[in-house]
């Protein structure tokens, strides 16, 4: 009997692949991870910018922490960027982690067997050290005796059990908390975890589209249907292999980059030299992403994701917007992150649905009324970005809409 064949391994593929056989994967590839990420997109409402970072730390390999308060979709989001990869349950872990929590939860229990033989060892199947994809929910509030160990783990892919050191095939590693942390012993772990992004409750203008995908969401849980896997997570892993080795980085590219980290410290924002290193290759894999092996100024976006506190969110967005607009005037054609995926029919039937709203007869209120304008604007930024043909006369209905809305609070005539 002929024995059946194992599917060839992605990452063993890559170790022997040529230079020019990676590059043809990794296009092949990144059409495939744009895919992913718009389709995930659909799952939730105003969240794709939180998935196109994501994607980012995924394919640079770099941890990433959700912030927001209980039942904003930050677990949620990590579960369906899990189940829309190809990933056996075995190699993806995640965790409620509290005070109580034990080492033997997260990182396996004792090995009796070499207990018996004097060695203090740790069954790490189905744990921490052997998954791939990884999700610590509240994980600042764990104990000293986990959070130093994965201090070596989340940076180095390193584990150490009974003197003996295991690679990590870690591929992506998810915070959420509902805070940020204030204590100052939780400042290595919380430096570990190099992009931090906000999950907030939505406004009023998503809300009916929350309601509908929530109910959508609902239905799917009743009926347990799968998310059908749309990439292999092993692939994106093996992608590494000569990503930065790719990636040119620009002596213009490096100078601007110098001046906003030096301007990132000057307002407060701590920001370390391990950080500063490994933005690199966040800059890389977003550059990766759009098709470039060589990161411009738009792939600096990254850098209003570097707070410490919440309340320095806005001091980043004031320092990196300015860049991101003079390059996006420069080069009207390039991509604003959270853009790409769009279609011209969503974004057609978006204004429609913004206008019916206006015209109305139901009286709006100045937040209704401000939500709408800033669904306006935002369809505008992403039609200004559009190549398609029709984008300019959608883009001159937005005009039309706004500039009825600025002259009068009454909408009849639009």
């Amino acid at each position: 009997m002929n024995a059946i064949a194992k599917p060839a391994d992605p990452i063993e593929q890559a170790q022997a692949a040529s230079y020019d056989e990676l590059a043809r994967e990794a296009n092949t590839l990144r059409e495939r991870i744009n895919r992913f990420r718009v389709a995930l997109g659909r799952f939730f409402v105003a969240k794709q910018p939180l998935i196109d970072l994501m994607c980012v730390a995924a394919v640079a390999q770099e941890p990433l922490l959700l912030v927001g308060p209980p039942g904003t979709a930050k677990s949620d989001l990590v579960l369906k960027f899990k189940d829309a990869l190809t990933i056996p349950d075995g190699e993806y872990f995640e965790y409620l982690l509290t005070r109580f929590t034990e080492p033997n939860e997260i990182f396996g229990p004792v090995d009796i067997a070499a207990f018996r033989d004097g060695r203090y060892e740790r069954r790490t199947e189905g744990m921490l050290p052997d998954a791939e994809i990884v999700f610590l929910d509240e994980v600042f509030k764990s104990n000293s005796a986990i959070l130093n160990s994965l201090l070596t783990l989340l940076n180095e892919r390193r584990y150490t059990s009974g003197g003996k050191i295991i690679r990590c095939p870690l591929l992506s590693a998810f915070g959420a908390a509902n805070e940020v942390p204030t204590d100052d012993a939780l400042t290595a772990i919380y430096d570990r975890f190099i992009l931090r992004i906000r999950s907030d409750n939505l406004d009023a203008y998503h809300f009916q589209d929350l309601l509908q995908k929530g109910l959508n969401h609902e239905v799917l849980e009743l009926d347990a249907a799968p998310v059908r896997p749309l990439i292999d997570a092993r692939e994106i892993a093996a992608l590494q292999r000569g990503l930065l080795a790719r990636t040119n980085y620009g002596e213009e590219f490096f100078s601007l980059y110098k001046g906003l980290v030096f301007q990132v410290r000057a307002e407060g924002v701590t920001l370390s030299d391990r950080r500063v290193v490994k933005l690199l290759k966040l800059f890389a894999a977003s550059a990766y992403l759009d098709g470039r092996t060589q990161p411009d100024a738009s792939d600096l976006f990254v850098l209003k994701h570097v707070w410490n506190t919440e309340d320095q969110a806005p001091l980043l967005e004031a320092i990196v917007t300015p860049v991101l607009e003079a390059h996006f005037r420069e080069h009207p054609q390039a991509r604003r992150v959270g853009a790409v995926g769009l279609g011209i029919e969503a974004l057609a039937g978006e204004v429609e649905r913004v206008r019916q709203v206006l015209t109305g007869a139901a009286s709006l209120g100045d937040v209704q009324l401000f939500s709408q304008l800033k669904a306006l604007g935002e369809v505008k930024t992403a039609l200004a970005a559009s190549t398609d043909p029709r984008a300019r006369e959608i883009l001159g209905r937005v005009d039309q809409l706004l500039e009825a809305a600025f002259q009068s609070g009454r909408f009849g005539q639009i």
